[in-house]
């Protein structure tokens, strides 16, 4: 933003608010509310738009009445256009109105001088806008310094509305109050703790997707990606602000905490232009918000189990010959792994969607060598390209005419890896369309079905550009960068994703990772954290970042693994893996400067470590690919807060050194150097976890001392519950397709254990086109194992292994083989022989 933008707006002092709203001017449909609102300092007038939504949702939205010209709104982020639900007039006086929001004694209060909007349920007041005054809404505007003719200036505005520098400054701005909430999260992408702080005396957290260049930990500057969305959360209640603006945004937060006074957090979005769209989800519980939002923009795409299992990258593999060595590390080491990835040195000439002819003559025998092996390879396409008359994809972009175009009309060009490249307008619908056609087959020449995709650098990256991007007045048809730019990484993926399903005729999932991403990315692929670096307080800024990211909406995410720049120690690479082998997107990744670090290259023993931490994720994906399946169903994170499972128990409302995987994992990695305890907090009170590697069992409620070394990783299992897993490893997940599970048991004294297992093909869209999937959900009560099913496929899978934890054996006979460890209360069944696809039950008799 313009910095005497964000000044003018910090400028305005609370309590002096100009607007109020015109109530004679109030209209009441079946869908929405209308007023309009007058600043009377200007006589500027606007309309507000209230609208009830189903699900407990209010969306709120302010706009000039009467603009010179249109404002943008933002589209495509949306699924559909949110279903309402009445709203009804209770009372109406001269100050203002009361609307009925229906569910429990839900009220809707306008106060008219000065406009104020306060939600409330029952006595109690869930959030207020523009209770400290600071809405403002800069108005379009001729400039003072515009001296031309009026009339002849009007038709300028009128038959060439790009020149809009004409129409003056245009952010707008809106506060919120939270009375009881002493707790705000959300707002990624930001290198800084869950909770966010308050930002009094300091820098705003800044919402502008901008390639930087190894980031600061602890700092509210902008990073890759912007997700305009805040949760708070009290030990009462959650709720959600989506702030659906895409120019560059500010938020400022306040708090009383600390002093005498009822908690109060007060939050204010300031955006740069564009309209004020706000969606006021209601909760009230955490995972109420997340149906909410999933409701509004989509849930995380489902991705192929391979994706979920370990990725081998850095920058770069430098020919065939070192894939194939790479490759072949793996198995000479007993190293699982799926992916294998090529940076932009893969290409001729950092032409994308090309190969090197020397370093890379033959991809397509390559790719084959690796789909022998049940492995895939991803390469790198990014959204810059090369102008260069003889590169066909050059070529046919200028020619339709589908470059970003400058303010002065040509197309917009600036520096990249390539050199001087111009910047495809994937706003563009055509241009989307285009670019997903250049991932067929017999376009992306020496693609095969096991190549999959990765867009880097689109915020976008302009080195020569103003922070490294693209300067604010380019043009996406009759729109400036300036209203639109935290949406151009997620168009990119969105075409890219839209490409790679296309290039199978809609039968194959795609995987696509980017690093710019908004509202609604989490539909089409995967994120990481963007360049971190090999040292301690990145490892652990990973895990606030990812559970950030997972809380509104983008479960896919993690970072990469050691660190991309710089060269991590023995210790932080080990740790490294052993952190990330429990986040969802498991990549190591690393700059081209730095020496190689495969995993077998620092010794014997390094080598075992990190071994064990990929070979506990491969046991662990069955696990995984059900948690990403109730994601995609639902919304739900895959990696969350404690107290989004533990909403009352406030210890947890600041946690962000530890997390859990849904419901049942609780994992606290070890992130300090030469660390040799770490002090985990087990939630619950009355509930028991035990830790996966001994079974031993811990007591809830209580923070657990846990003496380490190298090879700890610590992980917990929550009484209660029933994981599956897989005890062989192999090369790759797709090689453990038909490989039998394990169920882990884990008793409780509180409550039967239960557990779910899904299963389908792994790839295709068939789980959800025609329904083929197997859905078990099991219990353990009255000392009976069962199984009961949504839905199962046509072939075979078997149960091989149970194991039930904190078992009492006396008095018990099975005609089962097991084997009982009567210091752990272990019991495990060997070959129950049972069907994973048909209903079951095995009684300890």
């Amino acid at each position: 933003m313009c910095v005497c933008a964000l000044r003018r707006q910090r400028a305005l002092k609370p309590g002096q608010s100009p607007y109020r709203a015109l109530l004679e001017t109030l209209e009441l449909t079946n869908t929405k509310l209308t007023l309009q609102l007058i600043n009377d300092n200007n006589k500027v007038r606007l309309l507000l738009e209230l609208y009830r939504l189903q699900g407990n949702m209010t969306r709120v939205k302010i706009n000039e009445l009467k603009p010179l010209k249109p404002r943008f709104e933002v589209p495509d982020v949306l699924i559909n256009d949110p279903p309402t639900e009445p709203l009804s007039l209770l009372s109406r006086d001269e100050n203002g109105v009361v609307l009925s929001l229906g569910a429990d004694s839900q009220r809707l209060i306008v106060s008219a001088k000065p406009f104020r909007l306060d939600i409330m349920e029952g006595r109690e007041v869930l959030l207020s806008l523009n209770s400290r005054g600071l809405l403002a809404f800069e108005h379009l505007r001729i400039r003072k310094d515009t001296h031309s003719d009026q009339s002849v200036l009007f038709c300028f505005l009128v038959y060439l509305d790009w020149l809009l520098f004409l129409l003056g400054p245009s952010s707008i701005s809106l506060d919120f109050s939270l009375p009881g909430v002493e707790n705000v999260y959300g707002i990624p992408e930001h290198a800084d703790s869950l909770k966010l702080k308050a930002t009094d005396g300091g820098d705003p957290y800044r919402l502008f997707n901008l390639d930087v260049f190894q980031y600061e930990v602890f700092n509210p500057m902008a990073l890759y990606g912007a997700i305009p969305v805040m949760l708070s959360h009290s030990a009462q209640r959650t709720m959600g602000i989506f702030w659906l603006n895409a120019a560059e945004t500010w938020v400022d937060i306040s708090s009383n905490t600390g002093s005498s006074e009822t908690p109060q957090t007060d939050v204010r979005w300031i955006s740069e232009s564009g309209i004020i769209d706000v969606f006021i989800m209601l909760g009230p519980t955490p995972t109420d918000v997340f149906s909410q939002y999933a409701s509004l923009t989509g849930t995380q795409a489902f991705p192929p189990l391979s994706a979920l299992a370990y990725h081998q990258c850095r920058w770069n593999y430098n020919d065939q010959e070192d894939v194939a060595a790479v490759d072949q590390g793996f198995d000479d080491h007993d190293i699982p792994y799926d992916f294998i990835w090529l940076d932009i040195e893969h290409t001729d000439g950092k032409r994308y969607f090309t190969w090197d002819p020397h370093k890379f003559p033959q991809p397509k025998d390559m790719l084959q060598g690796l789909l022998d092996k049940r492995r895939k390879m991803v390469t790198i396409v990014d959204p810059h390209i090369k102008v260069d008359s003889s590169y066909k994809i050059h070529n046919e972009i200028r020619s339709k005419g589908f470059y970003v175009k400058s303010k002065d009309g040509g197309d917009y060009e600036g520096w990249c890896w390539p050199g001087n490249s111009g910047y495809p307008d994937f706003t563009n619908p055509e241009m989307r369309a285009w670019w997903a056609s250049m991932f067929a087959y017999d376009q992306y020449e020496g693609s095969m079905e096991n190549m999959y995709t990765w867009n880097d650098m689109n915020e976008p990256s302009v080195f020569n550009g103003p922070e490294v991007t693209m300067h604010k007045d380019a043009l996406h048809g009759n729109w400036e960068n300036r209203d639109l730019h935290n949406l151009y990484g997620f168009y990119v993926q969105r075409a890219t994703a839209e490409g790679l399903i296309e290039r199978s005729g809609g039968v194959e999932r795609p995987f696509v990772l980017a690093r710019a991403f908004f509202a609604g990315s989490q539909r089409y692929g995967a994120v990481w954290t963007g360049d971190n670096a090999a040292e301690w307080d990145h490892l652990k800024i990973s895990i606030p970042m990812c559970l950030s990211l997972g809380l509104v909406g983008v479960s896919f995410c993690g970072a990469d693994v050691g660190g991309f720049f710089k060269s991590p120690s023995t210790e932080l690479l080990v740790r490294w893996y052993q952190t990330g082998a429990y986040q969802p997107f498991f990549r190591a990744h690393a700059h081209l400067d730095t020496p190689r670090r495969e995993p077998w290259l620092f010794g014997p023993e390094n080598t075992a470590l990190i071994r064990e931490a990929v070979r506990q994720r491969y046991a662990l994906l069955p696990y995984w690919y059900q948690l990403f399946y109730h994601a995609h169903h639902s919304g739900q994170p895959v990696m969350r807060p404690l107290w989004v499972e533990y909403p009352q128990d406030t210890a947890t409302f600041s946690m962000d050194d530890q997390f859990l995987l849904g419901e049942d994992l609780l994992v606290h990695p070890v992130t300090e150097e030469g660390a040799r305890g770490v002090t985990a907090y087990l939630p619950g009170k009355g509930e028991v976890w035990f830790d996966v590697h001994t079974f031993q069992k811990h007591n809830g409620a209580q923070n657990l001392y846990i003496p380490v070394t190298i090879s700890s990783i610590p992980v917990f299992q929550r009484g209660g519950s029933i994981i599956p897993r897989k005890a062989r490893v192999r090369r790759s997940s797709s090689c453990m397709e038909h490989d039998p599970y394990t169920l882990f048991v884990a008793l409780s004294p509180k409550r039967f254990a239960q557990g779910e297992l899904y299963i389908d093909d792994g790839h295709t869209f068939n789980f959800d086109k025609q329904k083929q999937f197997i859905h078990r959900r099991f219990s353990f009560a009255n000392n009976a194992l069962s199984s009961r099913s949504v839905k199962f496929l046509s072939h075979i899978m078997f149960i091989f292994v149970v194991t039930l934890l904190d078992f009492c054996l006396y008095g018990k006979e099975s005609l089962l083989e097991f084997e009982f460890d009567t210091s752990m209360s272990v019991l495990t069944l060997r070959k129950p022989g049972v069907n994973a696809g048909l209903d079951w039950t095995v009684v300890l008799q």
